[in-house]
């Protein structure tokens, strides 16, 4: 049986998970309107960014079922 303090740990974590997500859409978000240029990070937050953005779009890849050139619907 998980402690409380196990239960709070993953709470953590679950909740870490989801909120670097809004860090990452933030910071696309302030690029976008000028804001934030991607120099202005330092290079292991920027090289940290580079890596998850790289990872969704090869999850992104691999659940696209369906190539955007196919013209079957």
């Amino acid at each position: 049986m998980a402690s409380d303090r196990d239960r709070i740990k993953q709470d953590l974590s679950d909740l870490d998970s989801g909120f670097i997500r809004v860090l990452e859409d933030l910071i696309d978000a302030l690029i976008n309107n000028g804001s934030l240029r991607l120099t202005d990070l330092p290079p292991q937050a920027l090289e940290k960014l580079n890596q998850r953005k790289s990872a969704r779009q090869r999850l992104h890849d691999a659940l696209d079922l369906i190539p955007d050139d196919d013209d079957t619907f």
